[in-house]
């Protein structure tokens, strides 16, 4: 079984007070938390690019087996025509990302919620998508957000091109509970505050159950813990991994 557990990004001040020792050198948290989870998704990649020595930099922090999923930049996705996109998707897979080398997990995808599924656009947005960069391997993941992709062409169009549906376990969007790919990628967003570990064991024992399916037959399986009550976050991974430690 393969899998991947992690947060959202490294750095959030609270962390510093429930996940980073006290006192813990800021430089070094993606070092700390590389130690303590086994996936972490890039955000800021959506907001802007980055410098190609920074994901040489993040790599070289973690240890190996350890992915980075990245979330594609908001100017590929965020568009009336997707297919119209070509540029920026040129430039966000061009910044460097591949200087994470085999750290490089998945690439998410993320469409804002008033995007609704149109086969034809859809289908030329993922013609744009390519196998590989630079010679590495990559695996497109696809977070839509819009009811109108609970659609059969839409599954089948994700299923033909081994892209993953996110599976979003969510309070605002739709969760489309379909495999498509020879990977899973799965974003849980209901942590709580008032829970020391965001989910409680009866929740935990549940999403440990659905990784070990997610990573059955020979599939990956990336789960990260985004949003809810963020400060929670990297314990409910933490618990979640122990939960999928082999016993003995």
């Amino acid at each position: 079984m393969s899998t991947h557990i992690g947060i959202g990004g490294w750095t959030y001040e609270p962390w510093r007070a429930t996940f980073y020792p006290p006192k813990h050198p800021q430089k070094r948290e993606l070092e700390y938390a590389g130690e303590h989870l086994t996936g972490i998704e890039i955000n800021g990649t959506y907001y802007g690019s980055q410098k190609p020595e920074s994901f040489a930099n993040w790599a070289a922090s973690v240890p190996d087996g350890f992915k980075f999923s990245v979330k594609a930049s908001r100017f590929c996705t965020n568009r009336k025509i997707l297919a119209d996109g070509a540029a920026s998707v040129e430039k966000f897979l061009t910044q460097g990302l591949t200087r994470l080398g085999d750290r490089l997990g998945p690439i998410l995808w993320q469409f804002m919620a008033t995007k609704k599924f149109e086969r034809d656009d859809f289908a030329r947005f993922l013609d744009l998508l390519p196998e590989c960069q630079d010679g590495l391997p990559l695996r497109h993941a696809l977070e839509v957000r819009h009811e109108s992709f609970r659609d059969a062409a839409f599954v089948d169009l994700a299923r033909e091109r081994n892209a993953a549906i996110v599976f979003a376990d969510s309070d605002e969007f739709p969760c489309i509970d379909e495999q498509t790919a020879d990977f899973t990628y799965a974003r849980l967003q209901r942590s709580t505050d008032d829970v020391a570990t965001g989910y409680d064991d009866g929740a935990l024992d549940h999403w440990a159950g659905r990784a070990r399916e997610w990573a059955a037959n020979g599939r990956t399986a990336y789960v990260f813990f985004i949003s809810g009550a963020k400060v929670r976050n990297p314990a409910a991974a933490q618990a979640l991994l122990a939960r999928l430690q082999p016993s003995g």
